[in-house]
């Protein structure tokens, strides 16, 4: 069961990653930038954070506070990604820190505890933290995105008024092994 919790975990970030990116994919460059009032985060503020949250969490992951000393939380939610290119190489850049150091993890790795603002917290713990983390705001980003490509929105689930329909087609296949996950990330390819 433990070695499965790595994988899956895994998958499950996989998962949220690319709906961020399925969402990107549907709204033009200055989509991004918007923002609703001045107390609210535009896409790419969100990113922002999320990658500067990311790189803190995950550099050194076993061996230093993620809260890093060099991390500057509050500029994070500034405006100061200005392309489509910086937004996706800062998105890429927290995933890849993460899924690096997600996969250096051993199973007697998860009992270790790690600290957060001084916090100890098992390794398991801290994923499952950052798990919780991570869909809220990619969870912003599809509502963002939703609203601003409007009727043009191509849904990233089952769309409204197709789950009976959807439901039939699952029903009529014999039961399945995977998670949905692996099903999702197959598509991606």
């Amino acid at each position: 069961m433990v070695n499965y919790y790595l994988e899956s975990i895994s998958k499950q970030f996989e998962y949220y990653k690319l709906l961020g990116e399925r969402t990107f994919s549907q709204l033009k460059d200055e989509q991004l930038f918007w923002k609703y009032n001045d107390d609210s985060n535009s896409i790419a503020v969100i990113v922002n954070h999320l990658s500067g949250n990311m790189l803190s969490r995950w550099t050194d992951f076993l061996t230093s506070d993620g809260e890093k000393e060099w991390r500057n939380r509050d500029a994070e939610f500034e405006n100061n990604i200005k392309t489509r290119k910086e937004l996706m190489d800062k998105w890429n850049e927290g995933w890849t820190c993460l899924f690096e150091a997600v996969k250096s993890l051993t199973t007697d790795d998860l009992e270790k505890v790690i600290y957060i603002r001084n916090q100890g917290h098992t390794v398991m713990e801290a994923i499952n933290r950052q798990l919780a983390h991570y869909p809220y705001h990619i969870g912003q980003i599809i509502f963002l995105g939703k609203m601003l490509a409007n009727n043009e929105w191509i849904s990233l689930s089952i769309p409204k008024g197709h789950s009976q329909p959807f439901n039939e087609a699952k029903f009529s296949q014999p039961k399945q092994k995977e998670h949905f996950t692996n099903e999702i990330l197959k598509d991606k390819k």
